[in-house]
């Protein structure tokens, strides 16, 4: 079941990125406001971007585990 709790985790940070990019596109947003969501932004994105990389790490060994001696690109 960690699994499961790292996967809504992940989902989680990917909503909070999301809501992030809509209240920066909104003209509304202060500037104080705007710097501060943008620098939670990319502290999320920089999360997202390596568990993504540990992902297709992971992914690729358990290919090479499997008997395939070819990796194939992660499509993500």
């Amino acid at each position: 079941m960690a699994g499961k709790s790292k996967s809504v985790d992940f989902e989680k940070k990917l909503e909070s990125l999301e809501e992030i990019v809509e209240k920066l596109e909104s003209e509304e947003t202060p500037l104080e406001e705007s710097l501060r969501m943008f620098e939670e932004g990319v502290k999320l994105s920089k999360e997202l971007s390596e568990k993504l990389n540990r992902l297709k790490t992971k992914i690729e060994v358990l290919k090479k585990e499997a008997g395939r001696l070819r990796i194939e690109e992660f499509e993500e």
